[in-house]
């Protein structure tokens, strides 16, 4: 193994001389990689998303992975790639992404074909742009800097990548404001449908003499949240922790406009849980939302009937701690206690996803931090997601804490008409990611 050059300047200007030098190529071969329709959803498109594990694959092997291989699954085909490093004590990090996009046609409302990449004022539009194909591939420029900079062979940590082709069935704050994030929200989601007379009936004729689904169920619906905006199911918030005058600190420390949000929510008043901000809300407090809510005529005019059955369909975001076995539960008896005799309740739930966070003090969130710190320039803050994704699943098979290292904005338009991503934001990513391999590794021997 050579010697890296001397000094951490020598290092940083190394990483972003080998990006800068290589930009013109690594857009070109991510526009190529776009032009893919890998819409795991559509069946018509499996040799498409096929297509793209192939794609990956190759571009993979000529980063230097010396082992690249593509995973069937049950759905859509996977691509893992492994490059360890010459020290064996190094530790491993695995990279996990996804390859599949969202369905996208120019119908939807494109200002150009979603499959066609076009750069329009210094902005890529294409399907998967940003979610996830351009967040994935700035890993491989970024490998390569590393090694450039750093005259090693190989990476400065066991590297292994998990690039999936299923996943869509957090990126930065804004375009100034780099951010890491440390944690998403879990879900819950349910449909619950009450049936009351075998069909519909008439309103005059049996209307006061007999249950009312619909009547029932907007009880059931209004009995969710009291005054203050708290969910008001007995137990669900077993196990939250307050946030901490840390965290609280940090969100507040964000340039935060609370107008503009409202206008990307395409909505005029916050509301929830009091007590708490719009960002406390939305990415550390727990939420119980309706859905979809429908039953009886929905026509124009009157038909005056008391439904048959009525339904709703519910999610309940979780925080960390919060266990989705057991929030189902305490909804299940919530509902049951609201059921009155003559209407029968089919409460069913799909599959959870458990809430994540990555602990503050950890020393490899502190490599993430210093990583983006060194490629932007500035101070990075730290977030929180609302949504929900995997992580939890996944710091439980590899026993380690999972880290976010996204470089994208809220007006990428993620799933949205017109993706787009910030080409030089890519580039800054890819600069990250340079530096946080041997930031990673350098951290791991000061723990040791």
């Amino acid at each position: 193994m050579s010697t890296a050059p001397s000094g951490a300047d020598d290092a940083v200007g190394a990483v972003r001389a080998h990006v800068t030098a290589h930009r013109a190529a690594f857009l070109d071969d991510l526009a190529a990689w776009l032009r893919i329709p890998s819409v795991s959803a559509q069946p018509e498109h499996a040799a498409d998303v096929r297509r793209s594990a192939e794609w990956l694959a190759a571009q993979l092997r000529a980063t230097g992975f010396p082992t690249v291989e593509i995973w069937d699954t049950p759905g859509a085909p996977a691509v893992f790639a492994d490059w360890p490093a010459e020290e064996p004590d190094a530790p491993t990090v695995l990279v996990y992404g996804h390859h599949d996009v969202q369905p996208a046609a120019r119908a939807d409302g494109w200002h150009s074909e979603p499959f066609a990449p076009e750069t329009r004022e210094g902005r890529l539009y294409a399907r998967g742009a940003a979610d996830d194909k351009g967040q994935v591939f700035f890993h491989t420029l970024g490998l390569r800097a590393h090694l450039a900079a750093t005259g090693r062979t190989s990476p400065a940590v066991h590297l292994k990548f998990l690039v999936e082709g299923e996943e869509e069935s957090g990126g930065m704050w804004n375009e100034d404001t780099p951010t890491v994030c440390t944690g998403m929200r879990g879900l819950v989601d349910g449909e619950l449908v009450l049936h009351g007379p075998d069909q519909d009936i008439h309103s005059g004729s049996f209307g006061g003499a007999v249950p009312n689904p619909a009547t029932v169920l907007a009880r059931i619906v209004a009995a969710l949240h009291d005054e203050d905006g708290h969910v008001a199911v007995p137990g669900f918030y077993e196990g939250v922790a307050p946030l901490s005058a840390r965290e609280r600190a940090l969100f507040a420390e964000l340039p935060f406009d609370e107008d503009a949000w409202l206008r990307t929510a395409f909505s005029h008043a916050t509301a929830g849980e009091s007590g708490h901000t719009t960002l406390e809300r939305i990415w550390a407090r727990p939420t119980a939302e309706v859905n979809g809510i429908g039953g009886g005529y929905q026509g124009e005019g009157s038909k005056t009937i008391i439904p048959s059955s009525a339904f709703a369909k519910l999610t309940f975001r979780l925080v960390d701690r919060q266990d989705p076995a057991a929030v189902e539960q305490a909804v299940r008896a919530f509902v049951e206690a609201r059921v009155p005799a003559g209407i029968r309740a089919e409460l069913t739930f799909g599959g959870a996803t458990r809430p994540c966070l990555t602990p503050l003090g950890h020393p490899a969130l502190a490599a993430v931090v210093a990583a983006m710190e060194t490629a932007f320039e500035q101070p990075v803050r730290l977030t929180r997601e609302g949504g929900s994704g995997p992580a939890a699943d996944l710091a439980d098979v590899t026993g380690a804490p999972v880290l976010f290292l996204g470089i994208s904005v809220p007006s990428d338009g993620w799933h949205a008409p017109n993706e787009k991503v910030e080409p030089g934001l890519l580039l800054k990513g890819a600069e990250a990611t340079a530096h946080l391999w041997a930031g990673l590794a350098s951290r791991s021997r000061e723990a040791h």
